[in-house]
């Protein structure tokens, strides 16, 4: 491909804002050419996209990129593309060496995709590039205090997968740093599909997996203050804290010290003389699944503010859902879509802050949220915070959690192709992974310690003719490996006790969910037996102005019913704070 600027414009608006040129010449459909362009409206600088190519290597990315970022340039007269070829003197300069590569506003920033920008990461670029064009980095002023001690260069790689739910927000994390501190913190984000070389060399199995300096490893999505505060430190926040204890509390010094104490001494604590002035809203949804974002539909939808808060990603568990083939109205549609539909439509009504946890609550004449950025006062609080993976807490599960073991097909599944794994568990979340990955190319067992499965009807024959091999009453004892990672898993027979040992590259957990019930324990919300909250028909609890809805309370624990769980939270808010029942006299 030679280097060349591709051209101003391209085929002209219709009169209707529709495109004249019409869909064949487009790559991108319709309604995310007409959301781009008015985005793209309010661009204040000119932006630069460099793609560098080579013919022959990845080439479907290629072109895949290379006409997305055409539809860009068609769509905002303030982007610049300008394509090269790996083996050019401009890619010599830029020290690109791979193909795919784009580089954001090289002149400026240091921002690179190792590989094609497609799905979420587009998603990322898109804001990417809006935030380069003001000239800003989207950081919470917090996360820039921190970011303003940085003395020294930090070169951070984020690899990740396109499947993947959690990678996009840390890839922002990354690429935002980098706008941040653009003379000292180089961005990459490394699509591993693409660059497996790469992926086996940093044992980038368990994504996103962020590299800092080459030394410093992150696991998993990080909320931005965390984020900011181990990229100056090059050290975990829990070892930071053990350095407090052990050397005292000065120990760590700058901005980064001075949130770790206030977090440590409580100075953001309800009634503190540090607390921040508090933001009001009608409601607060603590969680961002299906119910949590139905609920705030239905909240803002009656009149009533609402703020949703979530401390990872939108979307809750639905998000590692391969395909989802039982939500009405879709015949087959992918988790991570269905969440977007969802989300979008949340967006619209109300106030959706990711990677924000609730951390604290209050209960007085108001309910009062405390996170790491703000403190939040509401007329009432829904509860919508989901459940975690159970894990089997054997010998070596931890030791090889994110080195061969795993909770996630849809992320770490890519890393198996051609190689052997086992899925543990027998119910609808087990065999639609054990599907994905026989489909993704990887060799899959599944791992069942009884002798029939839970799971519904269609994904059992579904294994059965996909001919994917099944342990029948058999148990996972431990997970062995060495530095390499996980080699086997040692097994039993529950029914005659006899041992085994299976040769494996990966493990997947699908045994089951915890629900997640800090905040609800902590203000004293009545649990009931199997620890979930326990609420009533309009998913009330024993506390007035809290509500709950969703998997943590619970039950059939399906998209459709936690949808219906969070409309009817919703409405009962509304009913409640039109005339609260626990001001009402009692009958008789």
């Amino acid at each position: 491909m030679n280097d060349a600027d591709t051209p101003r414009g391209g085929a002209p608006d219709a009169p209707d804002g529709g495109d004249a040129a019409g869909d064949k010449d487009w790559y991108l459909p319709e309604d995310s050419r007409r959301h781009l362009r008015e985005l793209f409206a309010g661009m204040r600088d000119e932006v630069v996209l460099e793609a560098y190519t080579r013919a022959g290597e990845n080439d479907p990315y290629n072109e895949a990129m290379t006409l997305f970022l055409h539809d860009l340039r068609r769509l905002g007269d303030r982007i610049v593309v300008r394509l090269h070829d790996v083996d050019s003197e401009e890619a010599a300069r830029r020290g690109v060496t791979r193909s795919p590569t784009l580089l954001v506003a090289p002149e400026r920033y240091a921002i690179r995709y190792t590989g094609a920008p497609l799905g979420e990461e587009a998603r990322v670029l898109v804001e990417t590039v809006m935030l380069a064009s003001a000239g800003r980095s989207g950081l919470s002023d917090m996360s820039r205090r921190v970011l303003a001690d940085l003395a020294e260069p930090r070169e951070v790689r984020v690899f990740i997968s396109p499947t993947c739910p959690y990678c996009p927000g840390q890839v922002t994390n990354a690429f935002r740093a980098a706008l941040e501190r653009p003379g000292l913190v180089r961005a990459e984000c490394v699509e591993t599909g693409e660059n497996q070389d790469l992926a086996e060399r940093y044992q980038a199995t368990a994504l996103p997996l962020t590299v800092v300096n080459e030394t410093f490893r992150q696991k998993g999505l990080m909320p931005e203050e965390r984020f900011a505060i181990e990229l100056v430190e090059l050290h975990t926040v829990e070892e930071l804290f053990a350095r407090m204890d052990a050397e005292g509390p000065q120990s760590v010094g700058g901005a980064a010290g001075e949130l770790l104490r206030q977090a440590r001494d409580g100075e953001n604590a309800p009634g503190a003389a540090g607390a921040p002035e508090a933001e009001e809203f009608d409601v607060i949804v603590a969680g961002a699944g299906p119910a949590g974002l139905t609920a705030a539909i239905y909240t803002e939808r009656s009149g009533l503010k609402t703020l949703v808060l979530e401390k990872g990603a939108v979307g809750g568990q639905v998000l590692l859902t391969p395909e989802v083939e039982n939500y009405p109205g879709f015949k087959r549609v992918g988790g991570i879509q269905l969440m977007e539909m969802i989300a979008a439509q949340a967006r619209e009504y109300c106030t959706v802050r990711e990677g924000e946890p609730a951390q604290e609550i209050k209960i007085g004449r108001a309910v009062e949220v405390f996170t790491p950025r703000g403190r939040y006062r509401a007329k009432a609080l829904v509860l919508a915070t989901g459940s975690s993976a159970k894990r089997l807490g054997v010998p070596g599960e931890t030791q090889f959690f994110g080195k061969g073991v795993s909770v996630c097909a849809s992320c770490d599944g890519w890393a198996y192709k051609g190689r052997e794994v086992v899925m543990i568990g027998g119910g609808n979340t087990a065999l639609t992974e054990a599907l994905h990955l026989k489909n993704m190319g990887v060799g899959v067992t599944v791992v069942h310690r009884r002798d029939a499965f839970r799971a519904e009807r269609h994904l059992q024959k579904g294994v059965e003719q996909a001919g994917i091999p099944v342990l029948w009453n058999t148990e996972v004892e431990e997970f062995v490996g060495g530095e390499g990672g996980l080699s086997a898993v040692r097994l039993r027979n529950v029914a005659d006790g006899t041992t085994s040992e299976l040769a494996v590259h990966g493990a997947f957990l699908a045994i089951g969910w915890n629900p997640n019930t800090e905040l609800a324990r902590q203000i004293g919300v009545r649990l009931d037996a199997y620890g979930c909250i326990e609420v009533d028909r309009g998913m009330r609890t024993n506390i007035p102005r809290v509500y709950a809805c969703g998997d943590v309370i619970g039950g059939v624990q399906q998209i459709a019913t936690a949808v219906g769980e969070g409309s009817t939270a919703a409405l009962a808010v509304f009913e409640d704070i039109a005339n609260p029942y626990w001001l009402r006299p009692e009958d008789g």
